[in-house]
């Protein structure tokens, strides 16, 4: 065919039956690349121009390579995929030759991949999967081969009740040595001696034999502030796991058990990748509950309170507070319910139904003017929030 014969022709017939078939995949049919080429029955060179012999080195010692990787590792999985490295020489010369004869096949590292793979689900009984895989089988065919098999994280959701103050979301290094451990840390290298984080992630990381966990929350609540209510949505990030299938509902029961009275965990499940993005994006119907004890610095006009019902839309400059980790610019928020009940004459609680994202310490306060309008003008005295929980952040 004259395909073919152009092939041979430009190669001087050294090309190997790999290279040949590939070349010939939309014109010939066939089981392979292989069988493509054999199918023409033509004697071919010995040394490949294209590849330079390169699939001679996808041979039983490759795979005991990967099996010894592999095996090294104890890693759990059931679905995979195989990347491979090859000289730039080679990959340029095939992208070459595929540009001169205009053909529309596949590059050489897509039949490298795809052999590889096929090998291991044979023997392995495992799937290749493009779309969800377990680990991804690395072969460096550089000079001599080399393997290294990527883990891929698994992430779990869920949510959270923090039951105590004084406890953050997440791990905080130390101010003072920043991580490294000193003597104001114990050596510990943390602010806090623990974290929401922290409490169940240690748990996760022996059950899977992972190397590190990350945690997402659906925002953050202070240091001081409870998270009540149903709980907020957070993904725990697992890298690097060697066990995969664990017993979630298990876990979480010891978990919570170890817990009792600091934070509680609800509805674990595994969950996919982009999910620790889409937490953290409120959509426009996205709400929060609060309640705040509020403490006014003198006696104030328990008629006044009715007039919090109107604060409506808010204009926040970023608080000072957080100044030296936020961007400084006003976010206009908006309160969607407020109620308040009285305590005393310089006390008051206030249940507060918000936008995400509105600092209500400082809806309170006005933070020296930086939040308008906030109770403190309202009510006509200087005014704090002297605690603050959480009560509900929505699923929307």
């Amino acid at each position: 065919m004259q395909l073919a014969d152009e092939i041979l022709e430009k190669t001087d017939g050294k090309i190997c039956k790999h290279c040949l078939g590939r070349m010939l995949s939309k014109t010939i049919d066939g089981e392979d690349n292989v069988s493509r080429a054999e199918s023409l029955d033509i004697e071919l060179g010995s040394e490949c121009v294209i590849c330079g012999n390169v699939f001679d080195k996808i041979d039983d010692v490759l795979f005991d390579k990967i099996y010894d990787k592999l095996d090294f590792l104890n890693v759990e999985f059931d679905s995979f995929i195989v990347g491979s490295r090859i000289d730039k020489e080679i990959q340029k010369r095939d992208e070459e030759f595929i540009d001169q004869l205009n053909l529309d096949v596949e590059p050489i590292k897509k039949e490298i991949n795809r052999i590889i793979g096929k090998r291991l689900e044979k023997e392995l009984s495992k799937e290749v999967n493009f779309e969800k895989q377990d680990i991804i089988v690395n072969v460096n065919l550089i000079k001599d081969p080399k393997i290294r098999v990527q883990i891929n994280p698994i992430f779990i959701e869920g949510k959270y009740n923090k039951l105590i103050r004084g406890i953050p979301q997440t791990k905080w290094p130390c101010s003072k040595c920043k991580g490294r451990g000193c003597e104001e840390c114990n050596f510990t290298g943390k602010q806090y001696p623990c974290s929401v984080e922290e409490l169940i992630s240690e748990h996760i990381l022996k059950a899977t034999d992972g190397y590190e966990a990350k945690f997402h929350g659906a925002g953050r609540e202070d240091i001081d502030v409870l998270m009540l209510g149903s709980g907020r949505p957070f993904v725990l990030e697992i890298k690097e796991p060697k066990i995969r299938k664990i017993d979630l509902n298990k876990l979480e029961n010891e978990i919570n058990e170890i817990n009792q009275g600091k934070t509680q965990y609800h509805n674990l499940k595994f969950t996919y990748r982009n999910r620790k993005a889409e937490i953290k994006v409120s959509s426009p119907d996205a709400y929060k509950v609060y309640k705040a004890l509020v403490e006014c610095e003198e006696a104030y006009d328990a008629q006044k309170l009715a007039d919090l019902s109107q604060l409506g839309e808010i204009h926040q400059r970023t608080p000072i507070r957080v100044s030296h980790r936020r961007a400084d610019k006003v976010r206009i928020k908006h309160v969607l319910d407020l109620s308040c009940e009285v305590i005393d004459d310089t006390h008051f609680e206030m249940t507060i139904k918000t936008e995400g994202g509105l600092y209500i310490k400082e809806l309170i306060s006005g933070d020296e003017g930086r939040s308008q309008p906030n109770v403190a003008d309202k009510l006509g005295v200087k005014a704090v929030c002297k605690q603050l929980d959480v009560i509900e952040v929505s699923e929307k």
